[in-house]
């Protein structure tokens, strides 16, 4: 009788799991289906109002810009840039940005700047630079990079993360006490106090975001185009 049983529940398993194993498939597609997908908020498009500009303007390409929310900033270190200043030429990319921006420069060596004068665009005013007060001007990533880090560019090769951090359009000699202030500021939280700079550097900002496929957030994405709407025509960068 025990055996019999024991026959009766093994041949029973044994068309269970064959049922199952034909089944499986069909029960799988239906679970999925009474299953949403799940969508982090910073990977949902936003729908944002939008002032279409004209070809070639910041509008324009602030238009085209994806607007989504932060990301964490789980990961981020600066290394993730790259370890510090690329060198071209045997020289660092800072020498080569203060040697840009800077006027009536004299050399301390080959490439780097012992004195000169900077017209702050961040402030408006001129600040005289001796290496002695080198922190006096710092060299600014317009668009921060753990704010970079935050709306895309985690998602972009190291190799392409260390062209943006030393990429000469994300790249401005600045007042050493204001780029203290912005900090990792987006448009939302920090413009220049400098206003008649204010449209040129959103379109900058606009522009390397575009190139390397970042992101806007709404609250930046409405910063950004209200700024804009008073001056229009403002071009974007040549990148």
């Amino acid at each position: 009788m025990r055996r019999r049983r024991a026959t009766l529940i093994l041949i029973g398993a044994t068309l269970l799991l064959s049922m199952l194993g034909t089944a499986m498939p069909q029960i799988l597609a239906d679970t999925q289906k009474l299953i949403p997908s799940v969508t982090l908020p910073w990977q949902q498009q936003a729908d944002m109002p939008v002032v279409q500009g004209e070809p070639g303007t910041a509008l324009d390409g602030l238009s085209k810009l994806e607007v989504k929310g932060r990301a964490p900033k789980t990961g981020y270190s600066r290394d993730q840039f790259g370890s510090g200043w690329a060198t071209v030429n045997g020289c660092s990319t800072r020498d080569i940005i203060m040697h840009r921006d800077l006027i009536n420069i004299a050399l301390a060596d080959d490439c780097s700047v012992a004195t000169g004068l900077l017209n702050d665009t961040y402030t408006g005013k001129p600040i005289e630079f001796t290496k002695e007060n080198a922190s006096i001007i710092q060299i600014d990533h317009v668009v921060a990079l753990s704010d970079a880090w935050q709306t895309g560019a985690q998602l972009i090769t190291p190799e392409l993360r260390q062209q943006l951090a030393n990429d000469p359009l994300e790249l401005l000699a600045v007042s050493g006490k204001e780029n203290q202030k912005k900090s990792d500021a987006n448009a939302a939280s920090w413009l220049p106090p400098n206003k008649p700079f204010r449209c040129e550097y959103i379109a900058r900002q606009i522009a390397i975001k575009q190139k390397y496929t970042l992101w806007v957030t709404p609250p930046e994405h409405e910063a950004m185009q209200n700024a804009l709407t008073s001056c229009p025509s403002q071009p974007l960068p040549i990148l």
